[in-house]
Protein backbone atom coordinates (compact mmCIF):
# COMPACT_ATOMS: atom_id res chain seq x y z
CA UNK A 1 0.00 0.00 0.00
CA UNK A 2 1.12 3.55 -1.08
CA UNK A 3 1.87 6.15 1.42
CA UNK A 4 -1.17 8.47 -0.18
CA UNK A 5 -2.90 5.35 -2.14
CA UNK A 6 -6.55 4.56 -0.48
CA UNK A 7 -7.58 0.95 0.13
CA UNK A 8 -10.65 -0.39 0.63
CA UNK A 9 -11.07 -3.74 2.01
CA UNK A 10 -13.71 -6.32 3.74
CA UNK A 11 -13.70 -6.31 7.53
CA UNK A 12 -13.33 -9.52 8.97
CA UNK A 13 -15.68 -10.55 11.29
CA UNK A 14 -18.90 -10.58 9.36
CA UNK A 15 -17.66 -13.46 7.53
CA UNK A 16 -15.75 -15.24 10.17
CA UNK A 17 -18.92 -14.65 13.00
CA UNK A 18 -21.87 -13.67 10.82
CA UNK A 19 -22.19 -16.15 7.44
CA UNK A 20 -23.20 -20.07 8.76
CA UNK A 21 -21.11 -22.38 7.85
CA UNK A 22 -23.50 -24.20 5.66
CA UNK A 23 -25.17 -24.09 2.51
CA UNK A 24 -28.14 -21.21 3.01
CA UNK A 25 -31.37 -21.89 2.14
CA UNK A 26 -33.01 -20.97 -0.95
CA UNK A 27 -35.46 -18.38 0.52
CA UNK A 28 -32.10 -16.10 0.38
CA UNK A 29 -30.99 -15.64 -2.58
CA UNK A 30 -30.88 -12.30 -4.27
CA UNK A 31 -34.34 -13.37 -5.84
CA UNK A 32 -36.18 -13.20 -2.75
CA UNK A 33 -33.95 -10.34 -1.02
CA UNK A 34 -34.32 -8.32 -3.70
CA UNK A 35 -38.62 -8.83 -2.89
CA UNK A 36 -37.57 -7.91 1.04
CA UNK A 37 -35.59 -5.30 0.37
CA UNK A 38 -38.87 -3.40 -1.58
CA UNK A 39 -41.05 -4.88 1.04
CA UNK A 40 -39.19 -2.96 4.20
CA UNK A 41 -38.41 -0.07 2.70
CA UNK A 42 -42.41 0.37 1.66
CA UNK A 43 -44.19 -1.17 4.83
CA UNK A 44 -44.64 1.18 8.58
CA UNK A 45 -42.22 -0.41 10.91
CA UNK A 46 -39.53 -1.65 8.94
CA UNK A 47 -37.26 0.97 7.73
CA UNK A 48 -34.86 2.22 9.52
CA UNK A 49 -34.53 -0.46 12.11
CA UNK A 50 -36.09 -3.99 11.68
CA UNK A 51 -37.88 -5.07 14.66
CA UNK A 52 -38.05 -9.08 15.36
CA UNK A 53 -41.86 -9.52 14.85
CA UNK A 54 -41.43 -7.99 11.68
CA UNK A 55 -38.85 -9.92 10.80
CA UNK A 56 -40.31 -13.20 12.33
CA UNK A 57 -43.66 -12.12 9.74
CA UNK A 58 -41.21 -11.35 7.10
CA UNK A 59 -39.60 -14.92 7.43
CA UNK A 60 -41.88 -16.88 8.18
CA UNK A 61 -44.99 -15.42 6.19
CA UNK A 62 -43.36 -14.33 3.34
CA UNK A 63 -39.98 -16.84 3.20
CA UNK A 64 -41.87 -19.63 4.82
CA UNK A 65 -39.30 -20.19 7.21
CA UNK A 66 -38.96 -21.86 10.68
CA UNK A 67 -39.15 -19.61 12.98
CA UNK A 68 -36.28 -21.07 14.63
CA UNK A 69 -34.43 -20.17 12.02
CA UNK A 70 -35.63 -16.95 11.46
CA UNK A 71 -34.79 -15.99 14.99
CA UNK A 72 -31.17 -18.08 14.41
CA UNK A 73 -30.46 -15.34 11.63
CA UNK A 74 -31.25 -12.36 13.87
CA UNK A 75 -29.69 -13.87 17.19
CA UNK A 76 -26.50 -13.98 14.86
CA UNK A 77 -26.34 -10.43 13.32
CA UNK A 78 -27.18 -9.14 16.77
CA UNK A 79 -24.01 -10.78 18.24
CA UNK A 80 -21.74 -9.25 16.06
CA UNK A 81 -23.01 -5.96 17.43
CA UNK A 82 -21.20 -4.18 19.47
CA UNK A 83 -23.43 -3.98 22.47
CA UNK A 84 -21.74 -3.10 25.75
CA UNK A 85 -21.09 -5.68 28.29
CA UNK A 86 -23.78 -4.00 30.51
CA UNK A 87 -26.43 -4.36 28.25
CA UNK A 88 -25.77 -7.57 26.96
CA UNK A 89 -26.34 -8.57 30.66
CA UNK A 90 -29.67 -6.67 31.45
CA UNK A 91 -31.02 -8.51 28.27
CA UNK A 92 -29.39 -11.95 29.64
CA UNK A 93 -31.59 -11.53 33.31
CA UNK A 94 -34.44 -10.16 31.18
CA UNK A 95 -34.67 -13.01 28.99
CA UNK A 96 -33.50 -15.43 32.18
CA UNK A 97 -37.07 -14.52 34.08
CA UNK A 98 -39.35 -15.70 31.15
CA UNK A 99 -41.33 -17.81 31.99
CA UNK A 100 -43.43 -18.73 28.73
CA UNK A 101 -42.94 -18.29 25.30
CA UNK A 102 -45.11 -15.50 25.07
CA UNK A 103 -43.18 -13.51 27.49
CA UNK A 104 -40.19 -14.60 25.67
CA UNK A 105 -41.55 -13.32 22.32
CA UNK A 106 -42.45 -9.91 24.43
CA UNK A 107 -38.97 -9.34 25.46
CA UNK A 108 -37.27 -10.25 21.86
CA UNK A 109 -40.16 -7.64 20.01
CA UNK A 110 -37.64 -5.42 22.02
CA UNK A 111 -35.02 -6.24 19.67
CA UNK A 112 -33.97 -4.35 16.59
CA UNK A 113 -31.75 -4.43 14.42
CA UNK A 114 -30.46 -1.95 11.21
CA UNK A 115 -32.33 -3.01 7.93
CA UNK A 116 -29.86 -2.12 4.98
CA UNK A 117 -27.68 -3.61 7.27
CA UNK A 118 -29.79 -6.61 8.07
CA UNK A 119 -30.06 -6.98 4.12
CA UNK A 120 -26.59 -7.47 3.72
CA UNK A 121 -25.47 -9.92 6.34
CA UNK A 122 -28.33 -12.33 4.91
CA UNK A 123 -26.97 -11.87 1.64
CA UNK A 124 -23.53 -12.68 2.62
CA UNK A 125 -24.87 -16.23 4.26
CA UNK A 126 -23.94 -17.42 0.12
CA UNK A 127 -20.07 -17.29 1.22
CA UNK A 128 -20.84 -21.19 1.73
CA UNK A 129 -23.05 -21.76 -1.14
CA UNK A 130 -21.67 -24.90 -2.94
CA UNK A 131 -21.53 -24.12 -6.71
CA UNK A 132 -21.87 -27.31 -9.13
CA UNK A 133 -19.39 -25.70 -11.36
CA UNK A 134 -16.76 -24.94 -8.46
CA UNK A 135 -17.31 -28.46 -6.70
CA UNK A 136 -16.74 -30.10 -10.43
CA UNK A 137 -14.08 -27.88 -11.96
CA UNK A 138 -12.65 -25.91 -9.40
CA UNK A 139 -13.08 -21.66 -9.23
CA UNK A 140 -12.42 -20.97 -13.13
CA UNK A 141 -13.62 -21.81 -16.35
CA UNK A 142 -10.57 -23.34 -17.67
CA UNK A 143 -8.79 -20.88 -19.54
CA UNK A 144 -5.18 -20.69 -21.34
CA UNK A 145 -3.87 -18.00 -18.73
CA UNK A 146 -4.87 -20.41 -16.06
CA UNK A 147 -2.16 -22.40 -14.50
CA UNK A 148 -2.98 -26.63 -13.62
CA UNK A 149 -2.85 -26.56 -10.02
CA UNK A 150 -0.56 -28.16 -8.54
CA UNK A 151 -1.11 -31.39 -6.44
CA UNK A 152 -0.51 -28.82 -2.76
CA UNK A 153 -3.16 -26.28 -4.44
CA UNK A 154 -5.31 -29.44 -4.89
CA UNK A 155 -4.85 -30.36 -1.29
CA UNK A 156 -5.46 -26.93 0.25
CA UNK A 157 -8.77 -26.54 -1.74
CA UNK A 158 -10.13 -29.90 -0.82
CA UNK A 159 -9.03 -28.95 2.84
CA UNK A 160 -10.45 -25.01 2.57
CA UNK A 161 -14.33 -25.67 2.70
CA UNK A 162 -14.51 -23.25 5.83
CA UNK A 163 -14.43 -19.88 4.06
CA UNK A 164 -15.10 -18.03 7.33
CA UNK A 165 -11.31 -17.55 8.24
CA UNK A 166 -10.37 -17.26 3.93
CA UNK A 167 -9.34 -13.26 3.73
CA UNK A 168 -8.86 -14.60 -0.41
CA UNK A 169 -12.48 -15.90 -0.19
CA UNK A 170 -14.02 -12.72 1.58
CA UNK A 171 -12.67 -10.29 -0.73
CA UNK A 172 -13.01 -12.74 -4.29
CA UNK A 173 -16.54 -12.98 -2.65
CA UNK A 174 -17.08 -8.90 -2.18
CA UNK A 175 -15.72 -8.59 -5.86
CA UNK A 176 -18.03 -10.99 -7.23
CA UNK A 177 -21.00 -9.54 -5.78
CA UNK A 178 -20.34 -6.10 -4.37
CA UNK A 179 -23.09 -5.19 -7.87
CA UNK A 180 -26.05 -7.43 -6.03
CA UNK A 181 -25.47 -6.23 -2.85
CA UNK A 182 -25.31 -2.65 -4.00
CA UNK A 183 -28.95 -3.30 -5.98
CA UNK A 184 -30.48 -3.79 -2.28
CA UNK A 185 -29.42 -0.72 -0.96
CA UNK A 186 -30.96 1.43 -3.95
CA UNK A 187 -34.93 2.83 -3.07
CA UNK A 188 -37.23 1.42 -4.83
CA UNK A 189 -39.08 4.55 -6.63
CA UNK A 190 -35.53 4.06 -8.65
CA UNK A 191 -36.09 0.01 -9.39
CA UNK A 192 -37.39 -0.66 -13.35
CA UNK A 193 -40.77 -2.52 -13.40
CA UNK A 194 -38.71 -5.77 -13.39
CA UNK A 195 -37.26 -4.73 -10.22
CA UNK A 196 -33.94 -4.17 -12.02
CA UNK A 197 -31.77 -0.62 -10.67
CA UNK A 198 -32.27 1.93 -13.71
CA UNK A 199 -29.19 3.54 -15.41
CA UNK A 200 -28.98 6.74 -13.22
CA UNK A 201 -29.82 5.57 -10.22
CA UNK A 202 -28.87 7.08 -6.98
CA UNK A 203 -27.43 5.21 -3.73
CA UNK A 204 -27.96 7.74 -0.41
CA UNK A 205 -25.41 8.33 2.37
CA UNK A 206 -27.50 7.18 4.56
CA UNK A 207 -27.72 3.38 2.83
CA UNK A 208 -24.22 4.11 1.98
CA UNK A 209 -23.38 4.07 5.69
CA UNK A 210 -24.55 0.43 6.08
CA UNK A 211 -21.72 -1.18 3.60
CA UNK A 212 -19.55 -0.36 7.18
CA UNK A 213 -20.74 -3.58 8.10
CA UNK A 214 -18.78 -5.33 5.14
CA UNK A 215 -16.02 -2.66 4.17
CA UNK A 216 -13.51 -0.45 5.78
CA UNK A 217 -10.30 1.18 4.68
CA UNK A 218 -7.62 3.49 5.51
CA UNK A 219 -5.59 5.91 3.33
CA UNK A 220 -2.31 5.41 3.59
CA UNK A 221 -0.28 2.66 5.32
CA UNK A 222 -0.24 2.78 8.59
CA UNK A 223 -3.05 5.11 8.71
CA UNK A 224 -6.15 5.05 10.91
CA UNK A 225 -8.84 2.18 9.75
CA UNK A 226 -12.07 4.03 8.75
CA UNK A 227 -15.35 3.39 7.89
CA UNK A 228 -15.91 3.34 3.78
CA UNK A 229 -18.45 5.57 3.86
CA UNK A 230 -16.39 7.91 5.35
CA UNK A 231 -13.67 7.51 2.59
CA UNK A 232 -15.94 7.69 0.04
CA UNK A 233 -17.07 11.42 0.63
CA UNK A 234 -13.80 13.06 0.73
CA UNK A 235 -9.99 13.04 -0.45
CA UNK A 236 -9.27 11.39 -4.09
CA UNK A 237 -12.19 8.98 -3.51
CA UNK A 238 -15.12 11.76 -3.22
CA UNK A 239 -14.60 12.24 -7.22
CA UNK A 240 -14.17 8.82 -8.01
CA UNK A 241 -16.99 7.97 -6.86
CA UNK A 242 -19.19 10.77 -8.06
CA UNK A 243 -20.47 11.55 -4.42
CA UNK A 244 -22.62 14.99 -4.64
CA UNK A 245 -22.77 17.15 -1.27
CA UNK A 246 -25.80 18.60 -2.51
CA UNK A 247 -27.91 15.53 -2.88
CA UNK A 248 -26.06 13.57 -0.31
CA UNK A 249 -26.03 10.52 -2.69
CA UNK A 250 -23.39 8.34 -5.05
CA UNK A 251 -24.24 7.39 -9.00
CA UNK A 252 -24.91 3.60 -8.38
CA UNK A 253 -22.72 3.42 -11.37
CA UNK A 254 -19.92 5.16 -10.19
CA UNK A 255 -19.92 3.94 -6.30
CA UNK A 256 -19.43 0.28 -7.79
CA UNK A 257 -16.56 1.35 -10.05
CA UNK A 258 -14.71 2.92 -7.57
CA UNK A 259 -15.30 0.58 -5.10
CA UNK A 260 -13.47 -2.32 -7.51
CA UNK A 261 -11.22 -0.57 -8.28
CA UNK A 262 -9.95 -0.21 -4.58
CA UNK A 263 -10.64 -3.26 -2.80
CA UNK A 264 -7.90 -4.97 -1.98
CA UNK A 265 -6.76 -7.82 0.68
CA UNK A 266 -7.54 -7.34 4.45
CA UNK A 267 -3.95 -5.84 5.81
CA UNK A 268 -5.52 -7.47 8.92
CA UNK A 269 -6.59 -10.76 7.68
CA UNK A 270 -4.92 -14.43 7.78
CA UNK A 271 -2.77 -14.09 5.37
CA UNK A 272 -0.98 -11.32 6.54
CA UNK A 273 -1.04 -12.39 10.14
CA UNK A 274 0.74 -15.74 8.72
CA UNK A 275 3.30 -13.77 6.67
CA UNK A 276 4.29 -10.99 9.08
CA UNK A 277 2.74 -11.65 12.56
CA UNK A 278 4.40 -11.91 15.38
CA UNK A 279 4.95 -14.92 17.40
CA UNK A 280 2.62 -15.57 20.58
CA UNK A 281 5.01 -15.54 23.50
CA UNK A 282 5.11 -19.09 25.45
CA UNK A 283 7.01 -19.46 28.99
CA UNK A 284 8.59 -22.92 27.45
CA UNK A 285 9.38 -23.38 23.84
CA UNK A 286 11.29 -26.66 23.78
CA UNK A 287 12.61 -28.74 20.86
CA UNK A 288 11.33 -31.99 19.50
CA UNK A 289 7.27 -31.88 19.34
CA UNK A 290 6.66 -28.38 19.70
CA UNK A 291 9.10 -27.78 16.91
CA UNK A 292 6.34 -27.99 14.30
CA UNK A 293 3.49 -25.53 16.04
CA UNK A 294 3.08 -22.74 14.27
CA UNK A 295 1.65 -19.65 16.48
CA UNK A 296 1.03 -16.11 15.10
CA UNK A 297 -0.88 -13.00 16.34
CA UNK A 298 -1.52 -9.08 15.00
CA UNK A 299 -3.12 -7.88 17.82
CA UNK A 300 0.18 -5.77 18.49
CA UNK A 301 -1.12 -3.61 15.71
CA UNK A 302 -4.76 -4.72 14.26
CA UNK A 303 -7.89 -2.92 15.04
CA UNK A 304 -11.03 -3.98 17.62
CA UNK A 305 -12.69 -6.94 15.28
CA UNK A 306 -9.72 -7.79 13.28
CA UNK A 307 -7.31 -9.27 16.39
CA UNK A 308 -6.38 -12.40 15.69
CA UNK A 309 -4.12 -15.11 17.00
CA UNK A 310 -3.46 -18.49 15.21
CA UNK A 311 -2.15 -21.80 16.64
CA UNK A 312 -1.83 -24.66 14.37
CA UNK A 313 0.17 -27.99 14.70
CA UNK A 314 0.70 -27.77 18.31
CA UNK A 315 0.98 -31.85 19.06
CA UNK A 316 1.29 -33.37 22.20
CA UNK A 317 2.17 -30.50 24.34
CA UNK A 318 0.02 -28.55 26.84
CA UNK A 319 -0.16 -24.81 26.73
CA UNK A 320 -1.53 -22.52 28.44
CA UNK A 321 -1.58 -18.76 28.11
CA UNK A 322 -3.96 -15.67 30.17
CA UNK A 323 -2.51 -12.39 28.48
CA UNK A 324 -4.07 -8.70 27.43
CA UNK A 325 -2.79 -10.36 23.80
CA UNK A 326 -5.56 -12.40 23.89
CA UNK A 327 -8.32 -10.43 24.99
CA UNK A 328 -10.62 -9.39 22.39
CA UNK A 329 -8.62 -11.43 19.73
CA UNK A 330 -9.98 -13.95 17.33
CA UNK A 331 -8.68 -17.38 17.94
CA UNK A 332 -7.71 -20.06 15.13
CA UNK A 333 -6.63 -23.78 16.42
CA UNK A 334 -5.73 -25.57 13.76
CA UNK A 335 -4.83 -28.96 13.15
CA UNK A 336 -3.45 -30.02 16.43
CA UNK A 337 -3.54 -33.63 18.36
CA UNK A 338 -2.93 -34.55 21.62
CA UNK A 339 -2.60 -31.44 22.89
CA UNK A 340 -4.12 -29.80 26.17
CA UNK A 341 -5.01 -26.38 25.38
CA UNK A 342 -6.04 -23.47 28.04
CA UNK A 343 -6.81 -19.98 26.87
CA UNK A 344 -7.71 -18.15 29.59
CA UNK A 345 -8.86 -15.17 29.12
CA UNK A 346 -12.00 -13.00 27.64
CA UNK A 347 -11.94 -13.79 24.04
CA UNK A 348 -13.88 -12.72 20.75
CA UNK A 349 -14.25 -15.71 19.17
CA UNK A 350 -12.60 -19.17 18.85
CA UNK A 351 -12.62 -21.49 15.95
CA UNK A 352 -11.16 -25.36 16.21
CA UNK A 353 -10.56 -26.70 13.12
CA UNK A 354 -9.29 -30.22 12.32
CA UNK A 355 -8.12 -31.12 15.52
CA UNK A 356 -8.34 -34.59 17.07
CA UNK A 357 -7.67 -36.38 20.72
CA UNK A 358 -7.12 -33.08 22.29
CA UNK A 359 -8.49 -30.80 25.32
CA UNK A 360 -9.62 -27.25 25.07
CA UNK A 361 -10.25 -24.89 28.06
CA UNK A 362 -11.35 -21.56 27.00
CA UNK A 363 -11.82 -18.33 28.80
CA UNK A 364 -15.49 -16.52 28.24
CA UNK A 365 -15.94 -16.13 24.35
CA UNK A 366 -18.05 -13.27 23.59
CA UNK A 367 -19.34 -14.40 20.32
CA UNK A 368 -19.09 -17.81 19.17
CA UNK A 369 -16.84 -20.98 19.61
CA UNK A 370 -16.81 -23.10 16.15
CA UNK A 371 -15.79 -26.72 16.06
CA UNK A 372 -15.46 -27.76 12.61
CA UNK A 373 -13.88 -31.44 11.45
CA UNK A 374 -12.83 -32.53 14.59
CA UNK A 375 -12.54 -36.11 15.98
CA UNK A 376 -12.15 -36.96 19.84
CA UNK A 377 -12.15 -33.39 20.98
CA UNK A 378 -13.62 -31.28 24.20
CA UNK A 379 -14.30 -28.38 24.42
CA UNK A 380 -14.81 -26.63 27.42
CA UNK A 381 -16.01 -23.33 27.53
CA UNK A 382 -18.18 -20.23 28.43
CA UNK A 383 -19.82 -18.60 24.85
CA UNK A 384 -22.35 -16.85 22.87
CA UNK A 385 -22.56 -19.38 20.75
CA UNK A 386 -21.44 -22.89 20.20
CA UNK A 387 -21.38 -24.50 16.66
CA UNK A 388 -20.27 -27.49 15.76
CA UNK A 389 -20.20 -29.04 12.56
CA UNK A 390 -18.34 -31.93 10.44
CA UNK A 391 -17.29 -33.18 13.49
CA UNK A 392 -16.67 -36.65 15.51
CA UNK A 393 -16.75 -38.03 19.06
CA UNK A 394 -16.12 -34.61 20.79
CA UNK A 395 -17.63 -33.58 24.11
CA UNK A 396 -18.40 -30.12 24.62
CA UNK A 397 -19.02 -28.68 28.16
CA UNK A 398 -20.93 -25.68 27.82
CA UNK A 399 -22.71 -22.69 29.89
CA UNK A 400 -24.21 -20.25 26.82
CA UNK A 401 -27.29 -18.03 26.50
CA UNK A 402 -27.93 -19.63 22.67
CA UNK A 403 -29.35 -22.92 21.64
CA UNK A 404 -26.04 -24.90 20.08
CA UNK A 405 -25.77 -25.31 17.02
CA UNK A 406 -25.19 -28.69 15.31
CA UNK A 407 -24.38 -28.30 11.43
CA UNK A 408 -24.39 -31.35 8.79
CA UNK A 409 -21.65 -33.98 9.12
CA UNK A 410 -21.72 -34.82 12.67
CA UNK A 411 -21.63 -37.91 14.42
CA UNK A 412 -21.51 -39.03 18.36
CA UNK A 413 -21.79 -35.47 19.73
CA UNK A 414 -21.99 -35.37 23.10
CA UNK A 415 -23.31 -32.15 25.26
CA UNK A 416 -22.48 -31.72 28.10
CA UNK A 417 -23.19 -28.47 31.50
CA UNK A 418 -20.14 -26.14 32.17
CA UNK A 419 -17.97 -28.06 34.98
CA UNK A 420 -14.89 -25.60 35.72
CA UNK A 421 -13.71 -22.64 37.00
CA UNK A 422 -10.42 -20.56 37.09
CA UNK A 423 -10.18 -17.55 39.71
CA UNK A 424 -10.86 -15.12 37.58
CA UNK A 425 -13.67 -16.44 35.86
CA UNK A 426 -16.34 -14.48 36.34
CA UNK A 427 -14.95 -11.20 35.76
CA UNK A 428 -13.61 -12.06 32.77
CA UNK A 429 -17.28 -13.20 32.10
CA UNK A 430 -18.88 -9.59 33.19
CA UNK A 431 -15.99 -7.92 30.66
CA UNK A 432 -17.75 -9.85 27.67
CA UNK A 433 -21.53 -9.27 28.55
CA UNK A 434 -21.95 -13.17 29.55
CA UNK A 435 -24.28 -13.89 32.54
CA UNK A 436 -24.96 -17.61 34.04
CA UNK A 437 -28.20 -17.29 32.90
CA UNK A 438 -29.52 -17.88 30.50
CA UNK A 439 -28.23 -21.41 30.02
CA UNK A 440 -29.59 -23.18 27.26
CA UNK A 441 -26.71 -26.40 26.45
CA UNK A 442 -28.84 -28.88 26.21
CA UNK A 443 -31.50 -27.60 23.72
CA UNK A 444 -29.30 -27.76 20.56
CA UNK A 445 -30.84 -26.70 17.19
CA UNK A 446 -29.83 -29.68 14.77
CA UNK A 447 -29.54 -27.94 10.87
CA UNK A 448 -29.32 -30.12 7.44
CA UNK A 449 -27.74 -29.85 4.81
CA UNK A 450 -30.56 -27.32 2.79
CA UNK A 451 -30.18 -24.80 5.59
CA UNK A 452 -33.90 -25.74 7.26
CA UNK A 453 -33.93 -26.24 10.97
CA UNK A 454 -34.51 -30.67 11.15
CA UNK A 455 -36.51 -31.77 13.70
CA UNK A 456 -35.16 -34.55 16.15
CA UNK A 457 -36.53 -38.10 15.52
CA UNK A 458 -36.33 -38.86 18.88
CA UNK A 459 -35.06 -38.69 22.33
CA UNK A 460 -31.36 -36.95 22.43
CA UNK A 461 -29.72 -40.22 23.50
CA UNK A 462 -27.65 -40.61 20.65
CA UNK A 463 -28.99 -44.52 19.83
CA UNK A 464 -31.46 -43.36 17.67
CA UNK A 465 -30.14 -42.12 14.60
CA UNK A 466 -29.21 -38.38 16.16
CA UNK A 467 -25.91 -37.39 15.85
CA UNK A 468 -25.91 -35.84 19.79
CA UNK A 469 -26.80 -36.93 23.30
CA UNK A 470 -26.90 -35.57 26.59
CA UNK A 471 -24.44 -36.60 28.68
CA UNK A 472 -25.70 -39.10 31.19
CA UNK A 473 -25.30 -38.24 34.76
CA UNK A 474 -23.55 -41.34 35.70
CA UNK A 475 -20.66 -40.54 33.16
CA UNK A 476 -20.00 -36.66 34.52
CA UNK A 477 -17.25 -35.56 36.17
CA UNK A 478 -15.72 -31.84 36.78
CA UNK A 479 -12.83 -30.49 35.78
CA UNK A 480 -9.84 -28.49 37.43
CA UNK A 481 -8.04 -26.07 35.74
CA UNK A 482 -4.42 -27.10 37.17
CA UNK A 483 -2.92 -23.67 37.26
CA UNK A 484 -2.16 -21.08 40.35
CA UNK A 485 -3.89 -18.15 39.54
CA UNK A 486 -5.50 -15.00 41.44
CA UNK A 487 -9.43 -14.16 41.63
CA UNK A 488 -12.34 -14.81 43.40
CA UNK A 489 -14.11 -17.27 41.25
CA UNK A 490 -13.84 -20.52 43.80
CA UNK A 491 -16.78 -22.58 42.45
CA UNK A 492 -19.03 -23.44 38.52
CA UNK A 493 -20.56 -20.03 37.79
CA UNK A 494 -24.17 -20.61 38.07
CA UNK A 495 -23.64 -24.42 39.76
CA UNK A 496 -24.32 -27.63 38.12
CA UNK A 497 -27.65 -29.05 36.86
CA UNK A 498 -29.46 -30.69 39.74
CA UNK A 499 -28.85 -34.50 38.42
CA UNK A 500 -25.02 -33.95 37.75
CA UNK A 501 -24.57 -32.52 41.35
CA UNK A 502 -26.51 -35.32 42.65
CA UNK A 503 -24.63 -37.69 40.40
CA UNK A 504 -21.10 -35.69 42.14
CA UNK A 505 -23.21 -36.63 45.54
CA UNK A 506 -23.71 -40.29 44.82
CA UNK A 507 -19.67 -39.98 43.89
CA UNK A 508 -18.28 -38.44 46.74
CA UNK A 509 -20.94 -40.76 49.47
CA UNK A 510 -18.79 -43.90 47.92
CA UNK A 511 -15.44 -42.98 48.50
CA UNK A 512 -16.40 -42.39 52.07
CA UNK A 513 -17.72 -45.40 52.35
CA UNK A 514 -14.97 -47.15 50.66
CA UNK A 515 -12.33 -45.25 53.05
CA UNK A 516 -14.85 -46.03 56.37
CA UNK A 517 -14.68 -49.66 55.03
CA UNK A 518 -10.80 -49.44 54.85
CA UNK A 519 -10.76 -47.98 58.21
CA UNK A 520 -12.64 -50.97 59.94
CA UNK A 521 -10.57 -53.61 58.13
CA UNK A 522 -7.83 -53.21 61.16
CA UNK A 523 -5.12 -53.58 58.66
CA UNK A 524 -1.72 -54.05 60.39
CA UNK A 525 1.00 -51.82 59.40
CA UNK A 526 2.27 -54.66 57.11
CA UNK A 527 -0.90 -55.20 55.65
CA UNK A 528 -1.70 -51.18 55.08
CA UNK A 529 1.84 -51.17 53.39
CA UNK A 530 0.74 -54.20 50.52
CA UNK A 531 -2.45 -52.69 50.19
CA UNK A 532 -1.38 -49.09 49.43
CA UNK A 533 0.58 -50.35 47.06
CA UNK A 534 -1.51 -52.65 45.43
CA UNK A 535 -3.85 -49.46 45.32
CA UNK A 536 -1.18 -47.12 43.87
CA UNK A 537 -0.49 -49.86 41.45
CA UNK A 538 -3.83 -50.32 40.11
CA UNK A 539 -4.18 -46.64 40.02
CA UNK A 540 -0.57 -46.29 37.55
CA UNK A 541 -2.30 -48.69 35.51
CA UNK A 542 -5.30 -46.45 35.22
CA UNK A 543 -3.49 -43.53 34.62
CA UNK A 544 -1.47 -45.32 31.38
CA UNK A 545 -4.50 -46.69 29.86
CA UNK A 546 -6.77 -43.15 29.44
CA UNK A 547 -3.75 -41.16 28.77
CA UNK A 548 -3.82 -38.95 32.32
CA UNK A 549 -0.34 -39.84 32.96
CA UNK A 550 1.13 -38.24 29.77
CA UNK A 551 -0.79 -35.36 30.61
CA UNK A 552 0.27 -34.90 34.39
CA UNK A 553 3.54 -35.56 33.10
CA UNK A 554 3.20 -32.54 30.50
CA UNK A 555 2.44 -30.04 33.53
CA UNK A 556 5.53 -30.51 34.94
CA UNK A 557 8.19 -28.50 32.87
CA UNK A 558 11.58 -29.34 31.72
CA UNK A 559 13.69 -26.49 33.51
CA UNK A 560 11.88 -27.89 36.77
CA UNK A 561 12.62 -31.55 35.95
CA UNK A 562 16.33 -30.76 35.92
CA UNK A 563 16.71 -29.24 38.59
CA UNK A 564 16.73 -32.25 40.51
CA UNK A 565 14.05 -34.20 43.38
CA UNK A 566 12.78 -31.46 45.21
CA UNK A 567 12.01 -29.24 42.14
CA UNK A 568 10.07 -31.88 40.83
CA UNK A 569 8.15 -32.72 43.47
CA UNK A 570 7.24 -29.06 44.35
CA UNK A 571 5.92 -29.07 40.74
CA UNK A 572 4.28 -32.09 40.48
CA UNK A 573 2.58 -31.63 43.72
CA UNK A 574 1.23 -28.33 42.19
CA UNK A 575 0.02 -30.63 39.25
CA UNK A 576 -1.57 -32.47 41.67
CA UNK A 577 -3.42 -29.86 43.59
CA UNK A 578 -5.07 -28.81 40.59
CA UNK A 579 -6.38 -32.32 40.06
CA UNK A 580 -5.89 -32.25 36.32
CA UNK A 581 -8.14 -35.21 35.48
CA UNK A 582 -9.18 -34.91 31.61
CA UNK A 583 -8.35 -37.60 28.94
CA UNK A 584 -5.97 -37.91 26.15
CA UNK A 585 -2.59 -36.42 27.32
CA UNK A 586 0.72 -35.74 25.53
CA UNK A 587 4.08 -37.31 25.94
CA UNK A 588 5.77 -33.90 24.76
CA UNK A 589 6.74 -31.23 26.77
CA UNK A 590 5.02 -28.49 28.53
CA UNK A 591 4.95 -24.80 27.09
CA UNK A 592 2.65 -23.02 30.02
CA UNK A 593 3.22 -19.56 30.73
CA UNK A 594 1.03 -16.65 32.99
Amino acid sequence: MEADSVSVWPRMEPFLLGALQLAPTSKLSLHYLRKMAVYVRTRDGCFPALGWSMWRHIACGKLQLPEDLAWLYFETFDLLLGHAPEERLERAESMSQCASKSELDQERAKLSVDTLQFLLFLYIQQLNRVSLRTSLIGEEWPSHRARSPSPSDRETKANSQNKNWDDQAHLSFVQSHLADMLELLVEPAQLSDSGQPQRDSQISLEAARSLGLLLEGSVGYGKGVQPVHRLLTKGPLQTQSGYSILSRSFPLHKLLSCLQQNLALNPFGMTACLRSGKKLAWAQQVEGAMKRAKIARNTHMAPPGSKMVLMSQVIKQTLAKTSDKLTGANIKIHRCSEAFIYLLSPLRSVSVDKCRDSTVVLGPVQTSVHVHSCQNVRVVCVTGRMVIGASSRCTVHTLTPTCPLLLPGNSDITLGPFHTFYPSLEDHMASVGLAVVPNVWDQPLVLGTDGLASPLLGPPSGSDGTCYRLLPPSEFHTLAVPFQMEGDTCEVPGGLPSAYQAALRERQRRIQSWQKTVMEARLNKEQKQQFQELVEAKFHEWLLETGHRRELDSLIPPAVTSKGSDGAAADSSRAKDGRAGRPDGGDGQPAAAY
